[in-house]
């Protein structure tokens, strides 16, 4: 998989050129002083390796910081997004300048790592509802400056993407309903601000379902409700409005829940819980 197979391609493009140039800045500061204990012309060969298994994700986060701190180095992928992965398999290949690997290395790493822990996370989720006509949804809970980053690793790990940010659909939550008032003031705002934009209401109990389900909503927010008010709630719905069961979830919850089919899943920990994936660099230098 690629950033350019997501519908938010160009905005991901840009938003990952920025990305990885303020993370060198970070990185690089005034210079990389211990990279000049090695000799300026010294060639070597380096390759990373996943010392556990996963699913890799963020190749071209890794291949931009590579080209930005010397665009004569050579990768060669022996692995693609989405792949899953084994202990020490082995997933690019690096040849060039030793500075230059060297000084790349760990803000490279920093992207594919956490990508390829986001992506791994997603796989699982994804699993737990495969066969089942449920879709788990990230959420904006995302490490900050790495929102569009985050979301594309979902994609790869089998997972869909919620709203992008606050811009592109209303999510009225509880404290927008008591700002307007309640849920109909809410929706009506809404529609009078941006009529062509999707409206997602949240709802914690069954009566204020009711009052949204009589509202021209495109989905209902299901805010932790446990197994036995998800049946009652998509019985209520009667499929006429979508479903989105959220609060806390993990795959322990979502094992709750799914057994009585909402639409929709959306799960906090896919970016805000996420673990590094362990990848390591192994460099042999040409002497």
């Amino acid at each position: 998989m690629f950033t350019s197979d997501v519908p938010y391609a160009s905005v991901l493009r840009d938003h990952l050129t920025r990305t990885v140039r303020f993370a060198i800045e970070e990185d690089l500061g005034s210079g990389d002083i211990t990279a000049q204990l090695i000799p300026a012309d010294q060639q070597a060969t380096a390759q990373v390796i996943t010392r556990e298994a996963g699913v890799l994700a963020g190749r071209e986060w890794f291949e931009e910081v590579f080209r930005h701190i010397d665009p004569t180095l050579q990768l060669t992928w022996l692995k693609q997004d989405g792949d899953d992965l084994k202990e020490n398999d082995p997933l690019v290949d690096i040849s060039g300048n030793t500075r230059s690997i060297l000084t790349a290395e760990r803000t490279a790493l920093n992207f594919l790592q956490t990508l390829s822990g986001t992506a791994t996370m997603a796989r699982q989720y994804a699993m737990a509802v495969e066969g089942k006509d449920i879709v788990i949804l990230d959420t904006r809970k995302t490490i900050p400056g790495l929102r569009l980053a985050q979301k594309y690793a979902v994609h790869v790990g089998g997972c869909r993407n919620h709203r992008l940010g606050l811009h592109d659909m209303f999510l009225i939550k509880e404290n927008h309903i008591a700002g307007c008032g309640g849920i109909a003031n809410a929706v009506q705002k809404a529609k009078e601000i941006a009529p062509d934009k999707r409206i997602e209401v949240e709802v914690e109990t069954l009566e204020q379902l009711q009052e949204a389900l009589a509202q021209p909503v495109d989905v209902i927010m299901l805010d932790n409700f446990d197994g036995q008010r998800t049946t009652e709630a998509v019985k209520l719905s009667a499929h006429r409005i979508k479903l989105e069961s959220s609060g806390n979830m993990d795959l322990d919850k979502i094992g709750e829940v799914i057994m009585d089919h909402p639409d929709f899943v959306s799960v906090g920990k896919l970016t805000k819980h996420v673990t590094a994936l362990d990848l390591s660099l192994r460099l042999k230098t040409d002497r």
